[in-house]
């Protein structure tokens, strides 16, 4: 733990003792119940992380307003009924040893009051609310006034349930602190507007309530975007000059975030390929001119990273997200020197931050988030012999699974290393990071027990041979070469080949048919060739037959993957349909139905989707006790879902 030495030192909050400092960020997770009372997944989801070793716990955005809902499922601190369940909530995860504050907020422009109750968003001006894609009305200093007690209050039931002190939510132009905040979405013009200062006002009398109402020592953290990287929002510079009358007022410590949402949403919640510590030149900024302690998040995913960080003082605090729903016990594997143990967040954000809205968080990395209790590893009852076929992303999980369950788990493998559909994703600009999962699920198969065999194509006689109690077939799939006329040309390429490097990269004028996430990934990777004279001018025009390319993209990604189109000069054409491939043009049907024919193309590439490959089950369905098809063997589908169903099976073998 040496090399850790400041990640693992204690540190103070105001008259908190927090035992380290890592810190776990809000999160929602719409695990809570409808009337806003915590939940036992919630709770067993947050014991988890505070067993697992974080600091400080900062329990997801729980609303101080009744009336103003902000997801269906917010956590609630407007009433004195929420405090017998909060108090069994913060003993809970007391005992687990961590600390844990909430964070404070009421939504403003977010509410989803409209929905629930028929009534108009309440922000500092009329602007647009993102989440209804409706007007708010401008409040009243009335309104003003009662949302302050309102925050006061909710600070008072945190401080009787057992907190151990508030976060106030004030960063990314956001709920109504945060939009108060912004020069972006306040243009009031009395004492709540006009000028940065002028802007402090309401926080300020935020502060004030809670101090008034919870005791003067109960600590305040504030998140607060340091920079709000978008024309007309504050700056750093002029974070740093708000910053000390904040902590003035009460303020005793700094969550620096960045950027607004959605406008800059990358920013906020920065994803895989990203820069490492994104925000630290902002916390270092700000901790340049305040005495507090200053916390810092943004991609630190890494024990060894974070500790490099406080070393630099760049911040007093990490603040790690994403990678605590990946691994609970991310604090404890790094104070124990087990870092290559740690699940590793990769950044995709297909179960977090990319989730359908509404619904319950999941983990592509961690099928167990949510589940801890119900999926809990367990030691078989009978110990089998498991024979895995495929070691992509399902079949090392399954491996993993079954291995630390006991059983006696041999992985196949036909090609000559693991990872599957992860080793060609894994080409494209911004996702090496890809690797570090297939890296740490080998890792943990070969510490379990479990034996990989590359080079090895299953056949019904392997299958005889190695008598297994048990196949789970996890064999993915293979791309489909869709009925085009010329599809089949000598510059026609599928796009698996040129991600794995089966065939030269074509250069020149390039076009892909299909413009989904894996189009996308080989039009960035060719057109990163550009200009190279060792090759030839790479020119790129993706078709997509649908109204909006990447559209299965997580938003963030789309965003940084849009703004790379932009400066890499690829050009889109949307609701096209491609009719024909000829030797150099392409003959398609264009958004009004006309048909038109491109030339001057010198190679094609096909990326329009894959379809399951399996060829197994039939044939050893006579031979083996139990056989399990999982993955896109079964259907083709996400890399998450394929996880979720290898965790599954391999536990309830």
């Amino acid at each position: 733990m040496t090399r850790l030495a400041r990640l693992f030192s204690p540190i103070t909050i105001g008259n908190m003792e927090v035992k380290n400092r890592i810190v776990m960020s809000p999160m929602h997770t719409d695990y809570g119940e409808p009337d806003g009372t915590i939940s036992e997944r919630l709770r067993d989801y947050h014991v988890a992380r505070a067993a697992g070793g974080v600091g400080l716990i900062t329990l997801e955005m729980c609303t101080v307003s009744e009336l103003e809902p902000y997801m269906p499922r917010t956590i609630g601190l407007s009433h004195d009924k929420f405090l017998p369940g909060l108090k069994d909530f913060t003993q809970a995860v007391h005992e687990g040893g961590a600390k844990i504050i909430p964070q404070l907020a009421h939504p403003g422009p977010e509410s989803l009051a409209p929905y629930f109750y028929g009534t108009d968003t309440k922000g500092p001006s009329p602007v647009m609310c993102h989440t209804t894609k409706k007007m708010c009305q401008e409040m009243s200093l009335q309104e003003i006034e009662d949302v302050v007690v309102e925050f006061g209050e909710g600070a008072r039931r945190a401080r009787e349930a057992g907190f151990d002190g508030v976060e106030l939510h004030a960063a990314h132009s956001y709920m109504l602190v945060g939009s108060f905040l912004s020069g972006l979405r306040n243009r009031r013009s009395d004492r709540y507007g006009g000028s940065l200062e002028a802007r402090l006002a309401l926080p300020l009398e935020v502060i004030q309530s809670i101090r008034s109402r919870a005791g003067e020592d109960f600590p305040i953290v504030m998140r607060i975007s340091g920079d709000e990287y978008m024309p007309g929002g504050r700056t750093l510079r002029e974070t740093q000059f708000i910053a000390p009358t904040l902590a003035e007022a009460g303020v005793t410590a700094f969550h620096v975030s960045a950027g607004v949402y959605p406008h800059t949403s990358w920013h906020v919640m920065p994803p895989t390929g990203s820069p490492l510590g994104y925000n630290t030149n902002l916390s270092a900024g700000i901790k340049k001119v305040v005495d507090v302690p200053v916390m810092v998040v943004g991609r630190i995913n890494d024990p060894v990273f974070a500790e490099d960080v406080l070393r630099n003082e760049e911040a007093d605090m990490v603040v790690v997200g994403r990678a605590l729903i990946a691994d609970p016990e991310f604090a404890n594997k790094a104070r124990e020197d087990r870092c290559e143990d740690i699940a590793p967040c990769i950044g995709c954000g297909q179960g977090c931050i990319g989730r359908k809205p509404m619904s319950p968080m999941t983990c592509l990395v961690n099928p167990a988030v949510g589940r801890e209790a119900e999926m809990a590893t367990t030691p078989a009852t009978q110990r089998k012999r498991v024979m895995i076929v495929g070691a992509g992303p399902g079949g090392l999980e399954a491996a993993r699974v079954a291995a630390l369950r006991g059983h006696e788990v041999h992985l196949y493998e036909r090609d000559s290393k693991v990872g599957g559909q992860f080793n060609l994703a894994a080409i494209a600009p911004r996702k090496h990071e890809l690797g570090k999962l297939t890296r740490y699920l080998t890792v943990q198969i070969e510490k379990a027990g479990g034996t990989i065999h590359l080079d090895t194509d299953v056949t019904p006689e392997l299958v005889a041979e190695v008598a297994p109690d048990v196949v789970i077939l996890a064999t993915g799939s293979e791309p489909v070469r869709p009925p085009i006329p010329g599809v089949s040309g000598d510059n026609v390429y599928l796009a698996d080949d040129i991600l794995a490097g089966r065939v030269v990269q074509p250069s020149g004028n390039i076009m892909i048919i299909g413009g989904g996430l894996v189009g996308c990934e080989v039009a960035e990777t060719l057109a990163n060739l550009g200009d190279n004279p060792m090759i030839a001018r790479t020119s790129i025009t993706l078709v997509e037959m649908l109204d909006h390319f990447g559209s299965e993209m997580v938003i963030e990604i789309r965003t940084l993957t849009m703004q790379d189109f932009r400066e890499l000069g690829i050009e889109v054409l949307t609701s096209t349909k491609v009719k024909e491939i000829q030797q150099n043009s392409l003959v398609v049907e264009t958004p009004d139905g006309e048909e038109r024919t491109i030339s001057g193309v010198d190679n094609f590439i096909v990326a329009i989707g894959v379809r399951p490959y399996e060829v197994l089950s039939e044939k050893i369905a006579s031979s083996v006790a139990e056989v399990h098809v999982i993955g896109d063997a079964k259907e083709a589908r996400s890399a998450l879902e394929a996880m979720q169903e290898a965790a599954d099976v391999a536990r309830a073998i």
